[in-house]
């Protein structure tokens, strides 16, 4: 395994799969809370025989002070539950807490990518980051956020919004050496 990629609240795990098959040298971590989804990526992983694909079946905010310091090279949070109502805004998980937990394991120039279709949760997570500055956005034109990267697969969940005439947003930041705030 030459790095480690973790991504936070996978869903069924389609991504995660199709990134696990296209990277056999990547180590794969998947967080996800939901049995369901869990099972889903379970048996695609036996069935590609996915031997890079390890799964914590839990709460995200539960591992990360457990991953080490600079170990992970690119963190996926992709159509995470906006909770779109200001009272319950306090749940999203992109916060300034979980941001210096994601700075913290990240390697320096480690990615994080942040995918939505809710235009707040957008808003809101540009804040968050700038907030924190430890990141720095990879965009240079609206095409950066407007259209997704060819290295980063498709989800269900992005194909029901654009179903729903939702558009996606596909956010790039690199980890920075220094906090700046």
């Amino acid at each position: 395994i030459d790095e480690f990629w973790l991504e936070i609240g996978f869903g069924s795990g389609e991504h995660l799969a199709r990134q696990a098959c296209t990277h056999p040298e990547i180590g794969m971590i998947g967080c996800e809370p939901f049995v369901n989804g869990v099972a889903k990526l379970l048996s695609a992983v036996n069935s590609n025989q996915l031997n890079n694909v390890r799964i914590h079946d839990g709460d995200a905010r539960d591992l990360l002070p457990r991953i080490a310091n600079g170990s992970i090279a690119r963190v996926f949070v992709l159509f995470p539950d906006p909770w779109p109502k200001r009272r319950h805004s306090k749940r999203r998980f992109i916060n300034q807490s979980s941001l210096t937990e994601i700075w913290r394991i990240l390697k320096p120039g480690g990615e994080f990518r942040i995918a939505s279709d809710i235009a707040n949760y957008i808003s809101w997570t540009l804040f968050e980051m700038h907030r924190h500055g430890g990141f720095d956005w990879l965009a240079e034109t609206p095409a950066d956020w407007r259209e997704r990267p060819a290295d980063w697969p498709a989800t269900r969940y992005e194909a029901k919004a654009i179903c729903q005439k939702r558009t996606p947003c596909y956010l790039k930041f690199r980890r920075l050496p220094l906090r700046s705030n």
